[in-house]
């Protein structure tokens, strides 16, 4: 796989799972969770993209190591990719709770 091709494949799988908490009503987009409550909790959705934020970073450390060198990283990386995939978030969270239905 080539360099740009794992970085475009990064980018739209962040997009997508940044998005999936808001979208579904699944518990990481599996597990229903209609036998619990009609509708999952903020703290929910919270805590599936703090998790899918470091399946991504997995992914992207696996697309590192396989295309070259593995580079250290900072506090400052984290910061920054953490309020990346926030953002990448945003529209999902638009759609949950500021459009009118």
């Amino acid at each position: 796989m080539s360099q740009s091709i794992a970085v475009w494949l990064l980018i739209v799988l962040a997009l997508a799972l940044a998005n999936l908490p808001f979208v579904s009503e699944r518990l990481f987009g599996l597990i229903s969770m209609t036998k619990l409550r009609a509708v999952k909790p903020f703290w929910l959705r919270a805590v599936e993209l703090i998790i899918f934020y470091l399946l991504i970073g997995g992914v992207g450390w696996a697309f590192e190591s396989a295309l070259g060198n593995v580079f250290p990283q900072n506090w400052e990386f984290f910061a920054i990719t953490s309020t990346l995939f926030a953002v990448l978030a945003f529209p999902g969270f638009v759609f949950r709770y500021l459009l009118k239905r």
